[in-house]
């Protein structure tokens, strides 16, 4: 069996914008307003514009024959929905477009020591996109003890996750350089680690890369980038 490969984490002479998920998941924007961010996604260079799956098929298709992909929310904001909600709502934000999926993390079930039905709930949406999107899980870390996040980790990594990610960004905190290096040091070099929550410059931006983040969620994209 091959040797896999570490995922490359971020140099200074790399593209900032380009591990930047641009995230637009409030609740009242609309067509007009996500077609507005398309545009600034596709100018600035993000890495993937993040969306509620209503709206996947219509940034899909605004961004057609670019480099921006598209990833769509599962589970958001609590991660509380059956699992087999969770496991349609992949597989549908799959069908309209989707190349990621940032799933939420069932953090009850977690803190119940229910375990097993914690990777369950992971690997049905894993298994859901039968390897057409990356699977991400939000951990909403600041609602969770160090213990409970490396945990969270490594079930999140065993159900098939490429990449664990912090938050939210409706909890009670966002993304903070020690629990990036937490979740580093607890996953293999295969498995990414997403900083999101809060990430609101490029000071931020870059000091969470620097910890050990692959990739950086924010609907401050545009403000990160142009303050680099």
């Amino acid at each position: 069996m091959p040797e896999q490969l570490s995922l490359p984490l971020w140099r200074p002479s790399e593209s900032l914008a380009a591990r930047i998920d641009y995230t637009v998941v409030t609740p009242s924007v609309g067509a007009d307003q996500l077609t507005k961010h398309c545009e600034e996604a596709v100018s600035f260079g993000f890495h993937s514009l993040c969306v509620n799956g209503g709206w996947v098929r219509l940034c899909r298709e605004r961004l057609s024959g670019t480099n921006v992909k598209v990833s769509a929310v599962v589970g958001f904001p609590i991660g509380a929905q059956a699992t087999r909600s969770k496991a349609f709502e992949a597989a549908a934000a799959l069908d309209d477009g989707a190349s990621e999926i940032d799933m939420v993390l069932s953090a009850g079930k977690l803190k119940d020591g229910d375990h097993e039905a914690v990777e369950r709930d992971i690997a049905a949406v894993v298994l859901a996109v039968q390897g057409g999107a990356l699977i991400k899980v939000i951990l909403e870390t600041g609602s969770l003890t160090d213990e409970q996040k490396k945990l969270a980790a490594r079930i999140a990594e065993t159900a098939g996750a490429d990449y664990v990610q912090t938050s939210t960004g409706y909890g009670v905190t966002g993304a903070t350089e020690a629990d990036v290096r937490l979740l580093r040091a607890e996953l293999s070099p295969t498995t990414g680690v997403k900083a999101s929550g809060g990430v609101r410059d490029a000071a931020m931006a870059i000091a969470l890369l620097q910890a050990g983040a692959h990739r950086i969620g924010s609907s401050s994209g545009v403000a990160i980038v142009n303050g680099t």
